[in-house]
């Protein structure tokens, strides 16, 4: 027996070994070896061919009647697209002169998708849905202009897909130009300060030469504007005045540039200005009058300016008052007076470029009751003067590896924001499984507490971890590892599942200490459920069936078997070993919730009908995820379980009643096959069930002793737990 375990764990390595080292698959897909199998009309309504693909941007163009009405692009030829697979997941898309996305093709993928049951038809509606996705606003929201359709169980390739098809349709666009979008500036090559120049100017000259620029309205303007906004509400209740009179007359201009800064600022609060900035910030001058106020006053209570905000390309810009101080007075005597003047602060990490257009939004508010208000927005347009400018050569459409690290940390980053709530719950479920073993002994004391504490705990993985958050771990994850340290391993695909992330993290360490039990035993939702239900199953007096040892001992190699067979698969084809890895029930019973064709609903309930006579069937014979687990199980450093040396000769009772039967006749635990229930530890300390607390019990009654004193005791010399206290 030792010698195949031997075996089998060298096996395992090899195969891993192999994963790890074998030569880089090279993609060779591109835009042009999928567009003979695309439909024009696909693409763009009413197209009938595509022209050749451009020698100088990847993209092809889409014809109607020989004339182009859109640009197909391949996602990833701008951007990476690595999915959770470790492979690129390829999208085709076509964009339009007015930077429309005007339609979107999922063509080729090695994504997981058909192994939680999903219809590949069902990822292609989505991606087909994104037809219509306004690019120019994705370029001033950060890519966050759009709702995001999820589905179950596929968080990561549809978020890997909506980034892709975002950035990739901006590249694009800017690329051509489509939309008023370019790579640097809408007019012209990109631009850099010229920090030479020096010279300060007056008023006018400033004004003229568009240093300074303007928004102005007046009453009667703004109360039309909200009259043709079809509130009704805002419609009633007009600015007070002439129509004439001024609502605001705004004026800005970009101080941060030395001669600007000076002309209006004057040397020494120049002087003051550069102190006050940091490395790569700048700061804007905004001066405002008439009757409304671009700052409000909710900025005192809330600390930032929510009536303005910067916005540059993908990113926009808020100010909180420590980014904001009053000027009293302009350094040009020809300038008119104020009401406001104030500076703002672009921090760094903006990624604001001076050198680029830019403009501040301004919200225009108005109350429709006593608490609730209407907006509209004005913008005012920036972009400074040539003679201010240097230029500089163009930038790349296609991401540096640096940008695209950037993009796709910022990616993995707002997942993770978002399931904060999650990431905190399962922390504790954690921390708590952690003191839990740590503190065996005293958290075995109490058989009936213990009990509800582990069904209350198993209950916890299953809803939350299994049919809330949808993190059931499969062995499909350690075949996508091989598969992605094949081919170039990188984090960002692993980290896009922040649940998972942690429990594969926490197991790692866990094999350490306890081996795989941490898991198999307490946070596999699909574990937990046929634990519960086989719990169900005794409270009806459901008749459990002991497999004789004989029989049991030979099922054991069957989910290693299973394991092997399943990665060996995995280095030629991911996807073939991906849909035999149906052979878990997992994505069935707890990622879809039985809500999927009937033969994979059968085979799910069958594995649970089995499992109400034969507690943890699956676990114990056809788990695959629990094999790999168990393979490096006697890497642990430590034995926690305590045994007497009676146990096993003559005591029986643990091993009798050890639910997935991990216990040999002689008294010894199999560590491949414990799942560290802690039901052996309750037994430990029984008073009812184990001989040698009884026997102590006996002894203190006819001593008269006042307490009983459980040995620690020590397991046969030659079982693996000899060593244990």
């Amino acid at each position: 027996m030792k010698a195949i375990r031997a075996f089998v764990s060298c096996l395992f390595f090899v195969f891993l070994s192999i994963g790890a080292f074998g030569s880089n698959a090279a993609y060779a897909d591109s835009l042009a070896s999928f567009l003979p199998d695309l439909s024009p009309a696909e693409l763009a309504p009413g197209a009938d061919a595509f022209g050749p693909v451009r020698d100088d941007i990847a993209v092809a163009p889409v014809l109607k009647g020989g004339e182009t009405v859109a640009w197909a692009f391949l996602t990833s030829d701008f951007v990476g697209t690595t999915g959770y697979s470790g492979k690129p997941i390829h999208v085709v898309g076509a964009i339009d002169a007015d930077a429309i996305l005007t339609g979107a093709k999922l063509v080729e993928h090695s994504e997981p998708i058909i192994l939680i049951g999903i219809p590949n038809s069902k990822m292609e509606a989505l991606t087909e849905g994104y037809a219509g996705l306004d690019l120019k606003r994705e370029a001033e929201t950060g890519g966050e202009g759009h709702d995001l359709d999820i589905i179950s169980g596929a968080t990561v390739t549809i978020m890997i897909i909506d980034d892709s098809i975002v950035r990739a349709g901006i590249r694009v666009a800017r690329g051509l130009g489509l939309g008023g979008l370019s790579p640097n500036q809408p007019d012209g090559p990109k631009r850099e300060l010229d920090l030479e120049a020096q010279g300060a100017e007056d008023w006018h000259t400033l004004s003229g030469d568009g240093s300074i620029r303007r928004l102005t309205l007046d009453i009667g303007q703004i109360n039309a504007a909200f009259a043709a906004s079809n509130d009704e509400r805002a419609a009633k209740r007009p600015e007070k005045g002439d129509p004439e009179d001024t609502y605001i007359d705004m004026h800005m201009a970009l101080v941060s540039v030395p001669s600007i800064g000076r002309s209006l600022l004057g040397e020494f609060e120049y002087k003051n200005l550069t102190e006050w900035l940091e490395e790569d910030e700048h700061a804007i001058l905004v001066m405002g009058r008439g009757a409304y106020s671009f700052k409000g006053s909710g900025y005192v209570r809330g600390g930032i300016f929510d009536r303005i905000q910067l916005i540059q390309g993908d990113n926009s810009v808020r100010f909180f008052d420590k980014e904001h101080r009053r000027l009293g007075a302009l350094a040009t005597e020809d300038s008119p007076s104020f009401v406001e003047i104030d500076l703002f602060k672009i921090k760094a990490d903006a990624d604001f470029d001076p050198a680029a257009p830019f403009r501040l939004q301004l919200l225009a508010q108005r109350a429709v009751g006593a608490i609730e208000k209407t907006f509209l927005t004005y913008d005012l347009g920036y972009k400074l003067p040539e003679q201010y400018l240097l230029p500089v050569a163009p930038v790349q459409l296609v991401d540096s590896d640096s940008e695209e690290a950037a993009a796709k940390t910022a990616l993995w980053q707002r997942i993770w924001k978002d399931k904060a709530v999650e990431i905190a719950v399962l922390g504790a479920m954690l921390m708590v499984l952690t003191a839990t073993f740590f503190f065996q002994f005293q958290a075995t004391w109490n058989a009936r507490r213990f009990y509800w504490f582990r069904i209350g705990f198993l209950t916890m993985s299953l809803v939350f971890i299994g049919w809330y958050a949808n993190a059931q771990l499969s062995v499909v994850n350690l075949m996508a590892l091989a598969g992605s340290l094949r081919s170039g391993f990188t984090w960002d695909a692993f980290l896009l599942d922040p649940l998972v992330f942690i429990q594969w993290f926490a197991i790692a360490a866990a094999l350490i200490f306890w081996g795989r039990g941490a898991y198999c035993g307490w946070l596999c939702p699909f574990g937990a459920l046929q634990e519960l239900t086989n719990q169900i199953a005794r409270y009806i007096k459901v008749p459990q069936i002991t497999i004789p040892w004989a029989v049991h001992e030979r099922l054991w190699p069957l989910k290693y078997m299973i394991f092997l067979g399943l990665f060996g698969v995995s280095l030629a084809s991911l996807s073939l070993a991906e849909q035999l890895a149906e052979v878990e029930p997992f994505k069935t019973a707890i990622i879809l919730k039985f809500v999927r064709d009937w033969p994979f609903v059968v085979f799910a309930l069958a594995l649970l009908l089995a499992g109400l006579f034969v507690e943890r069937f699956y676990c114990r014979y056809l788990c695959p995820l629990g094999g790999a687990l168990a393979i490096p199980a006697r890497i642990r450093m430590f034995d926690w379980l305590k045994r007497y040396k009676e146990c096993g000769s003559p005591c029986q009772t643990c091993a009798n009643e050890c639910p997935v039967q991990a216990i040999h006749p002689t008294g010894e635990i199999n560590p491949n096959e414990c799942v560290n229930c802690l039901h052996c530890q309750v037994l430990y300390q029984s008073e009812q069930k184990c001989p040698v607390v009884i026997r102590q019990l006996k002894r203190r009654a006819s001593t008269g002793s006042a307490e009983i004193k459980i040995p620690t005791g020590k397991a046969p010399a030659n079982h693996p737990n000899a060593k244990t206290s």
